[in-house]
């Protein structure tokens, strides 16, 4: 995703193993799909890595410093392409966790409602 104009994902990490069973979704992708969605998307850098005896990801790394890894083990190519779409498609942020569900900018003064409460 662009953020103010510019693309968010600077590099694409394909690591796969060219023995393993688990990989051959992904190197089915590199063969049939990877072409197009390079030509798609020139602003990335897409580079493979050979790995044995490890499952198959995709690894993002992104403008702010940050990295999403995905695991690819015994998928389609279609899904292959759907995750690193989703990839280029993020913004590379963490993920931050909510502490309460209600969120608001001034706080009830007399707290929050339950459905438990006895006169």
């Amino acid at each position: 995703m662009a953020l103010r104009g510019a693309w968010q994902l600077q590099k694409l990490v394909l690591s796969f193993s060219d023995l393993g069973g688990s990989s051959r979704g992904i190197r089915a992708f590199m063969e049939s799909h990877l072409p197009a969605f390079g030509e798609k998307n020139p602003q990335l850098d897409v580079v493979s890595q050979l790995i044995r005896s490890q499952h198959p990801h995709l690894k993002g790394l992104y403008r702010n410093k940050n990295e999403k890894v995905i695991c690819v083990k015994n998928m389609d190519p279609e899904d292959v392409l759907l995750h690193a779409t989703r990839l280029r498609n993020s913004l590379g942020r963490k993920v931050v966790k909510l502490k309460t569900r209600h969120v608001a900018k001034h706080p009830s003064v007399q707290g929050t409602w339950t459905t438990d409460l006895k006169f």
